[in-house]
């Protein structure tokens, strides 16, 4: 992958990181990774890096072969951060609500983690609890590809 470092720690547990170089801007956009061995309970994603100043919306999703298990879209346009799966074509209901104050800011960094549990998944943005989201669709393992895009600059991604 140009303009990124990738890190593979050996463990019982995969950890793959995405590391912004130095000499290249941003990594590329959209982004695509494999989560190796799919989601388990107690597995953690951390995606991190900049809104664009202008940003109308961005998504981080994580794919289940042409599902999408998870659908985490941040909508500056309607103050909102949706999140919804996707199966067999057609989206579920949107889930919209939030316990605070809308937690992205235009023209600032972010850090998104994601932890699969038994139930659900939980979202935090800049460690502070964001929802949490039952799962749609059951089989964890095969929820395996992660994707962003939009109006974000990625500076690491930890799988």
């Amino acid at each position: 992958m140009c303009g990124a470092r990738v890190y593979v720690t050996p463990t019982l547990n995969f950890l793959v990181s995405f590391q912004q170089n130095p000499p290249f801007p941003h990594m590329p956009m959209p982004f695509f990774t494999n989560i190796p061995g799919g989601l388990y309970a107690s597995k953690s994603i951390l995606v991190s890096g900049t809104i664009l100043p202008v940003a109308q919306r961005f998504h981080i999703n994580l794919h289940s072969g042409n599902d999408i298990a998870f659908h985490l879209d941040v909508r500056f346009d309607q103050n909102a951060v949706v999140r919804n799966t996707q199966i067999n074509g057609t989206w579920g209901c949107e889930e919209r609500n939030l316990s605070g104050k809308m937690p992205f800011t235009q023209g600032r960094s972010f850090l998104v983690r994601i932890t699969c549990e038994a139930h659900c998944l939980r979202v935090e943005v800049n460690g502070g609890h964001l929802c949490e989201y039952e799962h749609r669709l059951q089989n964890l393992p095969n929820i395996n590809k992660l994707e962003v895009a939009g109006d974000v600059q990625l500076s690491d991604v930890q799988i």
